[in-house]
């Protein structure tokens, strides 16, 4: 198994997110620097399966479709 490499850096943060990143460090008992760099890993490669993009897609396309003036129109439409 190979160890990972890490590299010391600094980051200037607003002092209300710092507070809420080591509360949420501190309820999952992991710390700062832990909690922050999975945070940072989830969000760099977390990437949706295609039926997720898809939807994403479908949902996109549809707001910029179809309103409705009243709820019975919608009601109309869904009934269909």
């Amino acid at each position: 198994m190979e160890a990972v490499v890490r590299k010391q850096t600094s980051f200037r943060l607003r002092e209300d997110l710092l507070q809420v990143l080591q509360e949420h460090a501190k309820k999952a008992n992991r710390s700062l620097n832990n909690f922050v760099e999975s945070t940072l890993m989830n969000a760099m490669y977390s990437e949706p399966n295609e039926e997720t993009v898809a939807s994403i897609k479908e949902a996109r396309e549809a707001k910029d479709k179809e309103t409705f003036d009243s709820v019975e129109s919608l009601m109309e439409e869904l009934m269909k």
